[in-house]
């Protein structure tokens, strides 16, 4: 069955690299780009085709990658092989033709260390492979750094082939215009050409840029799509690489979340990763660094220099200011922990004020240990809550208060003092 306008029938990730050049021991597709894994990143581009099956070719750390994808939820739609010999990347694909199966649309094949790919330009690349010919991305970098060479015939313009950089000329490696890897097969093509692959050549590697070549040879149509935004070819082979990719997934994310109402004032010291949601009306204050997992509704405020991370929730109107650390922790509706605090795993209930420099002591050594403070309270400067504590609705603690793990404040009391007594005020004969 031939595959839909701007989707695929299969697409196979190739996700096996090793990464040396990272100096890391984590696999490659593994490494976080604003809070999130390469390889997520790529699925979701394959998920974009709407594809019956995506196959993910994985090799180095294949037990840690393979344990990230099944936590994804995809069941059977998703097929992972393992690839125990890395022969190149014609071979990557060689190994992920079992699970392809008898694909009749068509197959796309993408990679785990690309995240920067958009869902429009695949399906441009999709919309340009027809019938039995084959369609591939190419760029024009302002540097090429490794990548193949797309030669073209000087009179028409076509396709002729890839050279791939460490076998090209001088003169071949002057061409501007570069092999991205990026295909679009029509299944039953890939299936008779990828089989036939030979490893002869100088590295001793299966190369899937020969499938391309077979297309030409047997006067197939290969059709190349220049990628308008160059930036969407960037390939993580290093730490600057990954570097130079967060630039560009760091300006998205703020993008999405500008265009759904949030202020953020200055973008360029602003860091949200992937997965944070804002409500509308919410103020983002420069110097700011909100983590995957957080949570802030409408019309609240952070910042500056605020550091929210993973399982913090803000209510509507709460605030988060100048040098405070948050993790794990809620604040209710109108709530304000405005400078110099940390609020680790703590539930704050609504309209309560944390007072500059108060800490919340939840890890003992071993465990961490929650805090509750309820509403309209007001835990004053310099205050330490040791975990696990609680503080009443409209209770009071004094500045320089330490409340000791175990302890409750009442509702409606104050305690002073260290530890932290109720304070009984003295009558005046």
């Amino acid at each position: 069955m031939p595959s839909p306008r701007g989707g695929a029938d299969v697409v196979v990730v190739l996700a096996a690299g090793q990464g040396t050049r990272m100096r890391s021991p984590l696999p490659k597709v593994l490494h976080e780009l604003c809070g999130r894994p390469l390889l997520g990143y790529v699925i979701d581009q394959a998920l974009s085709l709407d594809p019956r099956r995506v196959v993910v070719v994985v090799g180095h750390g294949a037990d840690d990658v393979r344990a990230y994808l099944e936590g994804l939820g995809l069941g059977e739609r998703l097929a992972v092989v393992v690839q125990e010999e890395r022969l190149g990347t014609g071979h990557a694909v060689q190994c992920a033709l079992p699970e392809v199966g008898e694909a009749t649309g068509r197959v796309v094949v993408l990679y785990g260390d690309m995240p920067l790919m958009t869902a429009a330009s695949l399906r441009e690349l999709c919309d340009s492979q027809e019938g039995a010919g084959m369609a591939l991305f190419t760029a024009l970098p302002l540097d090429p750094r490794g990548f193949g060479r797309v030669l073209r015939d000087p009179e028409t313009d076509a396709f002729v082939r890839i050279v791939e950089e460490k076998d090209a000329t001088p003169a071949e490696r002057d061409v501007e215009e570069v092999n991205v890897g990026v295909y679009a097969f029509p299944g039953p093509g890939l299936l008779e050409y990828a089989p036939r692959l030979s490893s002869d050549n100088a590295q001793g590697e299966y190369y899937l840029t020969d499938v391309v070549s077979a297309f030409v040879r047997d006067g197939r149509p290969v059709v190349p799509v220049v990628l308008e935004d160059e930036q969407e070819a960037i390939g993580i082979n290093t730490l600057a690489h990954l570097a130079e990719a967060r630039e560009v997934v760091q300006w998205r994310i703020l993008e999405e979340h500008l265009a759904a109402g949030v202020r953020i004032e200055d973008p360029a010291t602003t860091y949200v990763d992937w997965g944070v949601t804002i409500g509308a009306g919410t103020r983002i204050l420069p110097c700011t660094v909100i983590r995957g997992g957080v949570a802030i509704a409408e019309d609240c405020e952070v910042g500056p220099f605020s550091h929210l991370r993973t399982g913090t929730v803000l209510e509507r109107g709460a605030k988060v200011g100048n040098f405070t650390e948050t993790k794990k922790a809620r604040l209710g509706a109108g709530s304000k922990a405005s400078h110099l605090t940390y609020v680790g795993d703590a539930v704050i209930g609504a309209r309560t004020n944390i007072g500059a420099g108060t800490v919340f002591a939840n890890y003992d050594g071993v465990a961490k240990h929650e805090t509750t403070v309820g509403d309209d309270a007001f835990v004053g400067s310099g205050t330490i809550l040791v975990g696990p504590a609680r503080v009443g609705d409209g209770a009071t603690t004094g500045a320089g208060a330490v409340v000791t793990g175990g302890k409750s404040v009442p509702p409606g009391e104050t305690w002073i003092g260290v530890p932290a007594k109720p304070h009984t005020r003295r009558t005046q004969t």
